[in-house]
């Protein structure tokens, strides 16, 4: 950049090698500005006046050969044009000289008066042919100096032969001899012609001697302001060189501290530091770098280090992209890799480098240990394991803490198949008693006997299902199906308590990829929670609306809108933080546990408020992949759009 100093790059650290503490050697110092570096800025305004002042002389001179050209021209026309009126007075003295004499020869008829005789008419055409020749430039007037040349002859014949019979034809003669005024006509027309040429010519001299006045000026008032400009650059630019000059002095003191502590930064061992060859052999390095892969100064010095040698097999080819990249950049960005220990172990680690500058294969690398990085993330995994065990153990501890909640209503559900078998066997064994037995009916008492084994058998199966502490197992399963089998297992509690469950599903819902049991659980917690909401509301009807449809982000949209007393909105967002409960005998996990359930499942799940009262209760989860969702449509049937009131 223009007027910045031109300084010395950085010099290029060296390091030594020996025993004891690694040190870095002083560098270069940065020398000041050269003179000749001085001379060139300082010439530079120089350089600027002179091509100034240069073009201005040339222009100058220009102008000055064109004024004098001009003038010169002028000079030229003015002696042309008085040439020209000269002739003009002279022909028009001779032609009133020969008038007069042809005049007093006519009235006197006196001789004397030709005494002269041919003599004007000689000069007559002598000064004709003159002006003809001095206008000759000038059409106009070359016409009419021809024109006024050929009248002058013919009137100087007809005069002649007036002259011959002046006795007889007087009058004819002097009316021929005021013909001449003719002539004099031609001859003032030429004359105020070449007059207005000169007056025009004189006033174009005067302008222009008016523009070389003011370029004269100009000119002084250019040389003066180039004269205060170039001293203004100069002590600008000596301004700049003692700025400069402090720049460099201050440059200089920075390297100074920067190379201080640089060699603190080599000699703290905070991280390893390596100066190598590309090759592969380390030339020098802290005692940081030495500790990472174990070995000692003795090795060092021996050669015994190469980059080859510590890297593992499996890491050489990253090895030979990095090399690739330093000679193609100059710069090796940070990577992870490992390096063989003197022992024979093996060391993470994160390293990056840089080359010393083009045209050199040396360069220096940064080396951090992550062993103990390593070490924390392991930890950290193990951590989040032991949290994921956690957070299963307090779900299935919620299930089954609901479940007991739920006893009597598992109870009366468990009963009525039981109680339904019993009754069909007394009834069966009724049949068979008859005479003659009624075997017909005793087949349709022993199917009714069945379906209600098969009809206890699911109740204990789902309540096996949610009660067992099992891994997560994710698969394809239909959403309303999935709710219709924890409605059966809270029908009795909400009749207990007078509440209406009520479902409206969508149709032919695709099939979602989740955990049967876990999303059971969400739904399970919600439905109690609703109903228990509602059994404390004294007046007003107790209704719990499920409905299923299609999101908007393409998947499935659960709700459940309840009509209990609602939700506070101060405390709506602490409504899913846990150990937060608005029960007496609550923990305040139930909803938490929902929560990350769902959003374990690429979900969301949120509440707010239902009108005219209760409160609404939703989540989303996402659709099985396309192509297991296509199967499971194919084999499954439809559900269909049910509202039922129970």
């Amino acid at each position: 950049m223009a007027g910045s100093p031109h300084l010395r790059g950085p010099p290029m650290l060296s390091f030594q090698q020996r025993s004891g503490p690694t040190r870095v050697e002083d560098p270069r110092p940065m020398s000041v500005l050269a003179p000749g570096y001085y001379l060139r800025w300082f010439a530079r305004p120089l350089i600027l006046a002179v091509a100034v002042l240069l073009t201005l002389f040339v222009a100058t001179g220009f102008l000055g050969l064109q004024y004098w050209q001009e003038r010169q021209a002028a000079h030229h026309f003015t002696e042309h044009s008085r040439q020209v009126l000269e002739t003009l007075d002279r022909l028009r003295a001779i032609v009133a000289e020969l008038e007069t004499e042809r005049r007093g020869y006519l009235m006197t008829l006196d001789p004397a008066y030709l005494k002269a005789y041919g003599v004007s008419d000689e000069s007559v055409r002598r000064e004709a042919q003159a002006l003809q020749t001095l206008v000759a430039d000038d059409p106009l007037q070359g016409l009419r100096a021809g024109h006024l040349a050929l009248t002058v002859a013919a009137t100087l014949r007809e005069i002649d032969e007036l002259l011959k019979t002046a006795g007889t034809s007087g009058q004819a003669a002097l009316a021929m001899i005021r013909s001449m005024d003719e002539i004099r006509s031609q001859i003032d027309q030429m004359v105020d012609h070449e007059r207005f040429r000169l007056a025009n010519r004189e006033a174009r001299a005067e302008a222009f001697e008016r523009r070389w006045t003011w370029l004269i000026a100009g000119a002084v008032v250019l040389v003066v302001a180039l004269a205060g400009a170039a001293l203004a650059l100069a002590r600008l630019e000596a301004k700049r060189r003692r700025k400069a000059t402090e720049e460099n002095i201050q440059l200089q003191s920075d390297l100074a501290a920067r190379d201080i502590k640089i060699r603190r930064l080599f000699d703290a061992n905070i991280i390893g530091i390596i100066i190598w060859e590309v090759q592969g052999r380390i030339l020098e390095a802290n005692d940081a770098f030495l500790r990472i892969v174990g070995y000692d100064r003795e090795d060092l010095a021996s050669g015994r280090l190469h980059r080859t040698d510590l890297t593992p097999p499996e890491w050489r080819d990253r090895d030979l992209q990095t090399v690739a990249e330093l000679k193609r950049v100059g710069t090796a960005h940070p990577f992870e890799k490992e390096y063989v220990r003197k022992d024979g172990s093996r060391v993470p680690v994160l390293i990056g480098g840089t080359m010393f500058g083009e045209g050199t294969d040396n360069g220096v690398g940064f080396v951090l240990d992550l062993t103990a990085l390593k070490r924390a993330e392991a930890e950290g995994r193990e951590h989040e394991r032991r949290y994921r065990e956690a957070l299963m153990e307090l779900a299935h501890a919620n299930r089954v803490t609901t479940m007991g909640q739920l006893t009597a209503s598992i109870a009366h559900e468990v009963n009525q198949p039981i109680a339904a078998i019993v009754a069909n066997a007394e009834a069966g064994l009724n049949w068979l008693e008859a005479q003659p037995p009624n075997l017909e009916r005793v087949r349709q008492t022993l199917d009714w006997i069945t379906n209600d084994g098969m009809r206890a058998g699911d109740i204990i199966g789902r309540i096996r299902a949610l009660i067992r502490n099992a891994p997560p197992q994710k698969e394809n399963l239909e959403i309303n199906q999935a709710v219709l089998e924890v409605i059966a297992l809270t029908r009795s509690e909400a009749f207990k308590n007078g509440v209406s469950v009520r479902t409206q599903f969508d149709e032919g819902l695709p099939p979602i990829q989740a955990d049967r049991v876990q999303l059971q659980q969400v739904v399970l917690n919600l439905i109690v929670n609703a109903i228990e909401a509602m059994a404390a509301v004294g007046e007003g009807g107790r209704e719990l609306l499920i409905s299923t449809g299609r999101d908007g982000s393409d998947g499935v949209h659960v709700t459940l809108r309840d009509s209990g007393p609602g939700l506070d909105p101060q405390n709506m967002e602490r409504l899913f933080d846990a150990f937060y409960t608005t029960k007496p005998t609550g923990m305040g996990m139930g909803l938490a546990i929902c929560r990350s359930i769902i959003e374990a499942h690429g979900g969301r799940m949120w509440a707010g408020p239902n009108e005219p009262r209760g409160a609404v209760f939703q989540f989303t989860l996402p659709l099985a992949s396309d192509q297991t969702a296509s199967r499971a449509m194919s084999a499954g049937e439809p559900m269909g759009l049910r509202s039922v009131v129970r």
